[in-house]
């Protein structure tokens, strides 16, 4: 796409903008929130923009079509959607630009080469206005859905919320209030991405399902393929976004812990769904659990997918991921084992953070979220997940206690 975003640069940044920027950037959600919006509504560039009554500039990007816009890129305000959002305050939906009745002629869409426009007001914590989380794209999209409407007004309350969060701690409001305004909007947020989110994809998935078992023609079922496949990635990432908010906004992992005798079997479903996934790939699994653990089978079936995911995408291509797991009276122990070069000391210590994707990163490779999860589903068991790296191999170990262990 040749997109017409010609942005007037200078060369010193004003200060209060480059406040405002880093203030954006150091909210942890706002990456993965932008990502999750680009997956749910495909329009490919999203961002969080400031917005004053004389200026507009990027703060976070998400560009997938190429916009070249940056943390600290202006466009003219006048020529943007977004001054009607700040000035309406309220948000702006388009569907279909072109065939839109109020926006056919406008010189926004045009000027800008977007058919589909989506924008929600942002707030400060004094309650003055900060600017938009908005997203575009040169294709139509059905972005009126009121499931992504509220989906986006939830998450432009999330980041409101931690916009000045220090300001906000020492402002007006006492923290009982105001960890009483986070337990609600965590409860939203949770029911907004629990229901309106994933029972619309629920459908898109079961409908790839039943398009599966009919008579398609060969390129009808790659296209079938790929769409139940996309649906699957969003679900998975939406399941993570809940349970980092869970964790962070006050809540806890849902963690049910009970002896389980079928751990074994659990795992190596996990194994083969993975090894389907990676065809090219070679798993080696050795599982001997002969008593009962006391467990979330499918917290720790989870835990493992996470570190299998990880070996397979960051191991050497080449090489087998060993997976081990055995269980006594006194404890159970899970191991992942990929070959490949050693994760920098500087990285091991921040593998755990979440949304850390390191610098090995890869495009589509998820929200950063795999090994954090996988840290609290070993901290939520009274265990704990370590790593070792060295030149031959990475490795990765949950250890817990089993239930007479735990005393």
């Amino acid at each position: 796409m040749n997109a017409p975003f010609e942005s007037p640069r200078s060369d010193s940044m004003d200060a209060t903008l480059a406040a405002d920027i880093a203030a954006v950037a150091a909210i942890p959600m706002v990456a993965p929130i932008l990502r999750v919006i680009a997956d749910v509504t495909g329009m490919r560039f999203v961002c969080v923009a400031r917005v004053t009554e004389d200026s507009w500039a990027a703060c976070a990007v998400l560009d997938r079509i190429k916009v070249g816009i940056k943390p600290g890129d202006p466009l003219d305000v006048t020529t943007t959607l977004c001054r009607k959002v700040r000035t309406q305050q309220a948000p702006v939906v388009i569907n279909h630009a072109s065939l839109d009745p109020e926006y056919c002629d406008h010189p926004t869409p045009k000027l800008y080469n977007i058919e589909s426009y989506l924008s929600f007001p942002l707030y400060r914590a004094d309650g003055s206005y900060f600017g938009s989380l908005c997203a575009i794209d040169p294709l139509p999209r059905t972005v009126s859905d009121p499931a992504i409407l509220r989906t986006m007004s939830m998450f432009a309350q999330l980041i409101s919320l931690q916009i000045d969060g220090e300001k906000r701690h020492a402002g007006a409001r006492t923290p009982v209030q105001h960890e009483r305004e986070t337990a609600e909007l965590r409860e939203q947020f949770i029911a907004v991405l629990g229901h309106d989110v994933r029972t619309p994809l629920a459908s898109i998935v079961t409908g790839a399902e039943l398009l599966r078992r009919m008579a398609l023609a060969p390129e009808s079922m790659q296209v079938v393929e790929r769409i139940g496949r996309s649906a699957g990635q969003v679900a998975a990432r939406i399941d993570d976004v809940l349970d980092f908010t869970r964790g962070r906004m006050g809540g806890e992992m849902a963690v049910e812990r009970r002896a389980s005798g079928q751990l074994r079997a659990e795992l190596y479903q996990v194994i083969a769904e993975l090894q389907s996934a990676h065809a090219e790939r070679s798993v080696q699994a050795r599982i001997e659990v002969p008593v009962p653990v006391m467990c979330d089978s499918r917290r720790l079936a989870q835990l493992l997918a996470n570190l299998l995911k990880n070996a397979l995408v960051h191991g050497a291509p080449d090489q087998p991921v060993d997976v081990l797991a055995f269980a006594d009276e006194a404890r159970f122990v899970l191991s992942v084992t990929n070959r490949g070069p050693a994760i920098p000391d500087d990285e091991q210590v921040r593998l755990f953070q979440p949304f850390r994707r390191g610098a090995r990163k890869r495009p589509g490779e998820g929200l950063g979220l795999g090994l954090y999860i996988a840290a609290e589903i070993a901290r939520s068991h009274g265990g704990r997940l370590d790593v070792h790296s060295d030149e031959e191999s990475t490795c990765f170990t949950f250890t817990m206690p089993t239930a007479s262990g735990a005393g």
